[in-house]
């Protein structure tokens, strides 16, 4: 992993080595980022601890545009992080780039989700 872009962004690898509806955990400072492709090739970010009970989201079956918590099932929207009504909270989202076939993350989450979890 190298930092390419600019001190916010870095390079984390070729879209290749995220598996088609799959995952991969990158490690940053404060934690883990998990990026998730879906079966379009579009490929999401979320903090790796669902809201619920800080499960493994990279752990769990992306569908769509969503993936489910492996811990108690709990969906979230890939696209913004949210939790899928009935239940309630966030997983913050970081911004993706692709450049070809090249993986870029954002450090910095994005605004709207901030982590929240659910009692």
């Amino acid at each position: 992993m190298s930092r390419s872009m600019n001190d916010d962004w870095m390079e984390v690898g070729k879209l290749a080595e995220i598996p088609p509806l799959g995952s991969r955990v990158v490690q940053i400072p404060d934690g883990e980022i998990a990026l998730f492709r879906t079966s379009d090739d579009q490929v999401f970010a979320l903090r790796n601890r669902c809201p619920h009970r800080q499960g493994p989201l990279a752990d769990g079956m992306v569908h769509g545009h969503r993936v489910t918590c492996p811990l108690h099932n709990w969906i979230l929207e890939l696209e913004s992080g949210e939790a899928v009504a009935p239940d309630v909270g966030c997983a913050p989202r970081y911004p993706v780039r692709l450049q070809g076939d090249v993986v870029y993350l954002s450090l910095r989450p994005a605004t709207g989700c901030e982590e929240k979890s659910a009692a």
